[in-house]
């Protein structure tokens, strides 16, 4: 390998670099389409005029008879020259690059620039390319367009005097499409700012007017995301459990600086956890970074999260935790591009739930299978359904229930089906057998057919090739007293369960009610619509419940969910009332923000929107009410009819649950049944004044699980759900023979 050497004084110095193989790249046989080994890049940030000038020195491998290749970079950028490096002979006294032609062509959708480069009549499959280039990188991140749940800033790049953002999407080194490279990377920052990126620093030097840094990434990856800013950076050497040595780090911003500590302690317990379930942590370092717009990322070796999640202390399994474990799913095991994603759901699951039940918090373990349940009953309607393999990407709330929690059901009904010694050492071969490398269900369905020894086709072909899902109901439930294989008496107690649409293959809690106790008991249901199951328990049985702790994937019917935000929502039927009389009311953006995320909608498809008058409400559908204080008498004979006693509405504030919250800057989102429309709710959002409303108006829809949500002066103070009880079935007694 050639020696490189760097000056920080200037971009020259970086240009003039020669390339090298980065480590842990070995040669490999010759591909039958081009893809890039590694990249040996050198580039200049220039924050105040939004530039990137670079250099890539390229080792691609290609087919032998392949004429050109074709590349793709930013639509902003020049390409300046293409070289052909030229690798000597020992003996060689000179080495000469040649200039290579190409051409160029800008696409439209999605906007990239395609470069294809004319190759040498003969190669031996294997070319060095370096390229010079240039240009600006300026997509301001602009505010999420979705309106019902939080997704990052969108932006596919940015270069500012505010931050740097360059990730796959931006384009901004030549690539090909499928590869998976390894990285050197040199970069140079005006002085005062730092470089994150995947990898280890090997080197960081200064002149007093820029910071040049130099990363190494050994593993290959499917794309190389670097960002700058002026960080207050701290780091801890950290040793897990098993004596593998990692650096942790925070790249935080001088006003969050304080924050650090809470965030590599927090980072040093998932780590610990994780290492164990999933083996050796594959990269030698871990950073939290924050970014200066909103995000939630996990990249190799760091995760950037935006300056407002870091200020809300954003530590939590779903936050952190989850993107600590896309380290190994999805950062270290890819899932091929464009097709069926299986990384989201197997994150989702460990980080998101099991990480509950391996704190021991069975209460949260629980809630969390409940919102997984609940969440695709809500967003899925069945004639949308599709199959958990179909799932690519999540654009909106139905691709969040199937692809995220569908999909983490699916590893929780796979562990039950194994067992948990199989499914563990299963996940840790998995993780293990396919680092750096792209895999699909396939291949995982072959890893835990392995471990188990069993034959696993029908489980991925029903839950992951299969769209739909079970709907379960009680028939009868009956007993008599016979006498107990012991002699003693005992009593037959007899089920029936309904499977609505097309059966599963599937096993289902019922948790049996006794005089003196109760007791769970497991029926496996065949593929049939009925299901008789005769069970002999030991003491009385008076009622039965089907899961009450959710333990069964399936759909839940729009009337047993409680209610809340999301029933309105997601109704085929919807009708926001304007109780406001002020026209400068913060209600006013609500209304706004639905007409204008709905304008594309065919009208049978909108929202209505009416202003109270007195009238009785739609007589179909849900209702939205926004309610200034000036209407508060009328808005509380709508919560008296749906309500009841659960809540009232004062000018002064709102009783709920028998508790009173009062004050100017109190608020409340209440959501109840609608009365004579099964399956709808009624939600209202009242404050006692318009400032108590001003900032939930923003983030209204951010609160759609809970059926009720206090707030203080924006915040949320109290919030709780009326759960519907399980469904449950009183058992006849009959006679005995």
């Amino acid at each position: 390998m050639i020696s490189r050497t760097c000056s920080v004084y200037s971009i020259i110095g970086l240009l003039s670099i020669a390339g090298i193989l980065a480590p842990g790249v070995a040669a490999s046989s010759l591909s039958d389409r081009p893809v890039v080994l590694s990249h040996d890049l050198a580039v200049e940030l220039r924050p105040s005029t939004h530039e990137l000038i670079g250099r890539d020195q390229i080792d691609i491998e290609l087919p032998l008879r392949a004429a050109m290749v074709t590349f793709s970079i930013s639509p902003t950028v020049k390409v300046e020259r293409i070289l052909l490096k030229t690798h000597p002979e020992a003996s060689a006294a000179t080495v000469s690059d040649t200039a290579l032609s190409f051409t160029t062509e800008q696409v439209v959708q999605p906007p990239e620039q395609r470069v294809t480069v004319a190759l040498p009549v003969t190669h031996d499959g294997r070319v060095t390319l370096a390229w010079v280039y240039r240009g600006t990188i300026d997509d301001p991140p602009k505010e999420p367009r979705h309106l019902r749940f939080v997704t990052p800033s969108e932006t596919g790049g940015h270069i500012g005097p505010e931050g740097v953002y360059l990730s796959s999407e931006s384009q901004w080194y030549p690539d090909i499409e499928g590869s998976l490279s390894a990285y050197r990377l040199t970069a140079l920052v005006p002085q005062g700012w730092s470089v994150v990126t995947q990898g280890r620093k090997i080197e960081e030097t200064t002149d007093g007017e820029h910071v040049s840094s130099t990363w190494v990434v050994s593993d290959r990856s499917e794309a190389l995301t670097l960002v700058a800013n002026k960080f207050a950076v701290k780091s801890r050497a950290w040793k897990s459990r098993n004596g593998q040595s990692i650096e942790l780090a925070t790249y935080f911003f001088p006003d969050d600086a304080g924050l650090a500590d809470e965030y590599l302690d927090a980072t040093s317990n998932y780590l610990d956890a994780y290492i164990s379930i999933l083996g050796e942590f594959p990269f030698e370092k871990f950073a939290v970074v924050e970014n200066f717009f909103a995000s939630g990322l996990g990249m190799p070796s760091f995760t950037l999260l935006g300056s407002g999640s870091i200020k809300r202390h954003y530590v939590q399994p779903y936050a952190l935790g989850h993107e600590i474990v896309h380290s190994w799913i999805g950062n270290s095991v890819f899932n091929r591009a464009d097709q069926a994603n299986w990384v989201e759901g197997l994150t989702t699951y460990l980080a998101n739930y099991y990480w509950h039940e391996w704190t021991h918090d069975d209460r949260q373990a629980m809630e969390q299978r409940r919102l997984m349940l609940q969440g695709y009953s809500v967003h899925v309607p069945p004639d949308q359904d599709y199959p958990v393999a179909a799932f690519v990407r999540k654009r909106d709330e139905r691709d969040n229930a199937i692809g995220y929690h569908k999909s983490a059901f699916v590893f929780h009904l796979l562990r039950r089906e194994i067992g948990d010694e199989a499914f563990w050492r299963g996940l840790k071969t998995f993780v293990s057998r396919y680092r750096n490398r792209t895999i699909d269900w396939k291949n995982i369905e072959a890893v835990f057919a392995e471990e188990s020894r069993r034959d696993l086709r029908w489980f991925f072909e029903q839950w992951v090739e299969r769209g739909g899902s079970p709907s379960l109901s009680f028939g009868e439930a009956a007993a008599s007293r016979v006498t107990g294989t012991d002699g003693r008496d005992a009593w037959r107690l007899t089920i029936h369960i309904q499977q609505g649409g097309r059966p599963f293959r599937m096993a289902v809690p019922v948790t049996i009610v006794m005089k003196h106790g109760t007791e769970t008991r497991w029926v496996s249901l065949g593929l049939s619509s009925e299901h008789m199951a005769e069970l002999t328990v030991q003491d009385q049985p008076l009622l039965v419940q089907l899961d009450p702790e959710w333990m069964a994937f399936r759909r839940l019917a729009r009337a047993q969910l409680p209610p809340m935000l999301n029933g309105y929502v997601t109704d085929r039927h919807r009708t926001a009332v304007k109780a406001f009389t002020d026209s400068a009311s913060p209600l006013q953006q609500v209304v706004t923000r639905i007409t204008d995320q709905e304008a594309q909608l065919p009208e049978s498809q909108r929202t209505r929107v009416l202003s109270i008058n007195g009238e009785p409400l739609p007589p179909e559908g849900s209702v939205l009410v926004l309610a200034g204080p000036d209407q508060q008498a009328l808005v509380q004979s709508i919560v008296r009819e749906s309500c009841g006693n659960l809540a009232v509405l004062e000018s002064e504030g709102v009783q709920i649950d028998g508790q009173t919250h009062s004050g100017p800057a109190a608020a409340v989102l209440l959501s109840c049944r609608r009365a004579d429309v099964p399956g709808s709710v009624v939600t209202i959002l009242y404050g006692v004044s318009s400032q108590a409303v001003a900032k939930v108006s923003r983030f209204l829809f951010y609160y759609g699980w809970q059926s009720y949500v206090i707030f203080n002066d924006g915040a949320a103070v109290k919030r709780g759900l009326w759960q519907n009880e399980p469904e449950m079935k009183e058992v006849r007694i009959e006679s005995s023979h």
